[in-house]
């Protein structure tokens, strides 16, 4: 493209930016329950906003006497109405929100479901500890990461079911039973990983580790030679604390080039007076960057070159595993009226990883999707969740489209989802049942194997169904 016409499509952008931002701040919330995608949406009952345990009894009190449906909403990131349901009472979680204990000397935590992995940082953080397992960004909250049994980037750290000792349950009658792997233990493997099917979660004893300090080391290499890269130098490496990778969709060097940022303890120990927790910076800046790869080829270029300069003037830094552990996140807030932003997830075998990269460029290239970012995880095997993902050695594939949302562009988008699961599948792999439902109920059982004892679990322990979102209604028989 010619100078002046990029400058004047970058003006044009900003415009149409500036734009966006006004008509967010000045459209109220809707009556209807949604989740940050707007892809899906319901007429709901009711939204309570839960601050005491009573509101929810009040709630399952109402729900019963109306032969009303019960939805659990957390801070709304799921992507495929597992937070809501057609007339349903939703208990809306984020003000049931306190930290109840800090255990310093065994490193635990005992802290409500509706407060965040940033409330916990904030708690812990003067006491020299840090979060074991938790996503990416430290905005979700905690019965909602217990909810889709999250992962994170610590090599070590299978998904979050393993840090979390025991929690407490508010079931459909109304009791509250104390559930680990010892005491009423049938329903442990079932409400983590169980998307808010089983009951309120109220509380949970999490296992933290000591903050440490930590060097920021990027790589950048050919997607061929990572999965070797990786079992040589950071899986089985002590030093590594954190790691994650980024694939390039910029058309030059789509998911060919790769940068690999691995986040090494330092020599210097952590020290007595914590590092501060930093806060986001320049978010509209980086949302403006950010959204030019939304918009074209030339947007994806640039935002790859960027990222690159980034990243090599990163390299070196030291901060508080903490702090490595509260990225930046605002910038990917985004407010169009015929757009919106997918995740999806796969979780790929080690030694599939390549297979599976290249028939991914032959299904969004076919397709037509607009892919926007790729990062790579390390999950290890763990099956101790009734759905769990990563049955064995898995990286975890965190894709983002930028999809129309009319009918003609969700149908196109079902159809790739699907060509895009039985890749995974072929591969050995599985996806992640936190985002849409596009997959078919016989992709999702060849999955999760465990997907028709859940169920029948399901009615078994909540025989009314009083517990109910639109994953339920989707792929339960």
């Amino acid at each position: 493209m010619k100078k002046p016409l990029l400058i004047g499509a970058i003006l044009l952008y900003a415009t149409a930016f500036a734009a966006s931002l006004a008509i967010r701040a000045s459209t109220p919330e809707g009556q209807t329950a949604s989740d940050v995608s707007r892809l899906m949406s319901a007429r709901v009952h009711e939204v309570i906003p839960v601050r005491s345990t009573s509101d929810i009894v009040k709630a399952l009190e109402k729900a019963r006497r109306n032969n009303l449906k019960i939805a659990i909403s957390g801070a709304r990131h799921s992507q495929g109405g597992q937070t809501f349901y057609p007339d349903a009472i939703v208990l809306d979680m984020k003000k049931y929100n306190r930290i109840l204990n800090i255990d310093r000397a065994n490193r635990t935590i005992r802290v409500q479901s509706g407060a965040t992995w940033d409330d916990v940082q904030e708690a812990i953080n003067p006491y020299g500890l840090a979060i074991r397992v938790m996503q990416s960004s430290n905005i979700f909250t905690i019965g909602g990461s217990i909810s889709a049994n999250a992962h994170g980037r610590d090599p070590r750290e299978g998904p979050l079911i393993d840090t979390i000792d025991s929690f407490r349950l508010m079931r459909a009658d109304g009791n509250v039973i104390q559930v680990s792997r010892t005491e009423n233990a049938e329903w442990f493997p079932l409400v983590i990983g169980g998307y808010g099917l089983f009951g309120v979660v109220l509380d949970a004893d999490i296992r933290l580790t000591a903050d440490e300090m930590l060097e920021e080391r990027t790589l950048k290499m050919g997607v061929e030679r990572f999965p070797e890269y990786f079992a040589e130098n950071v899986r089985d490496n002590p030093a590594v604390g954190l790691t994650i990778a980024r694939l390039s969709t910029a058309p030059a060097s789509f998911l060919k080039e790769m940068y690999v940022t691995n986040y090494v303890k330092a020599t210097a120990p952590l020290p007595d007076n914590p590092p501060k927790l930093k806060e986001e910076r320049a978010v509209e800046l980086t949302k403006f960057l950010f959204g030019l790869s939304r918009k074209c080829d030339w947007g994806k270029n640039v935002s790859w070159t960027l990222q690159k300069r980034i990243f090599a003037s990163e390299n070196g830094t030291i901060l508080s595993r903490n702090n490595a552990m509260r990225p930046e996140i605002e910038f990917l807030e985004y407010r169009d009226v015929q757009r919106t932003d997918l995740l999806q997830e796969y979780f790929i075998l080690v030694n599939r990883f390549v297979p599976f990269i290249e028939g991914l460029g032959k299904i969004v290239r076919g397709s037509g999707l607009n892919l926007v970012n790729i990062t790579v995880r390390y999950v290890p095997a763990n099956t101790d969740a009734t759905l769990s993902y990563a049955k064995e050695d898995s990286f975890a594939l965190v894709l983002l489209f930028n999809h129309r949302r009319d009918s003609r562009g969700i149908s196109q988008l079902e159809r790739a989802t699907q060509d895009m699961v039985d890749l995974a599948l072929q591969q050995r792999g599985s996806y992640y049942l936190t985002y849409q439902l596009f997959p078919t109920p016989e992709q999702l059982n060849a999955a999760y194997p465990g997907a028709e004892s859940f169920f029948q679990l399901k009615k078994k322990l909540d025989p009314d169904l009083l517990f109910m979102n639109e994953f339920y209604a989707r792929y339960a028989p």
